[in-house]
């Protein structure tokens, strides 16, 4: 199942993220904005990863003091995606 995540505080503007649902695991991850390379290798590194562990390893990364990150977006987009399944 795919799902669309706006993220806010970020120089990314969308998050899509597609989820097996049969084991709450990430079949992929992209970003539009954002830093590309760092962000392609978020992407690669959650790929077959349980949400669960995603969210745990990414939840609370701030850049710049912004309070928020990318990764730390994605892991609200989990969280979403969670209450969802």
């Amino acid at each position: 199942m795919t799902f669309n995540y706006t993220p806010y505080g970020v120089c990314s503007r969308q998050i899509t993220v597609d989820v097996n649902e049969n084991d709450n695991t990430i079949n992929s991850v992209s970003f539009v904005g954002g830093c590309n390379g760092n962000l392609k290798g978020i992407s690669a590194l959650v790929k077959g990863k349980d949400i669960d562990e995603v969210i745990s390893t990414l939840k609370g990364i701030d850049c710049n003091f912004k309070g928020t990150s990318c990764p730390d977006q994605l892991a609200q987009a989990l969280e979403e995606i969670k209450e969802e399944l």
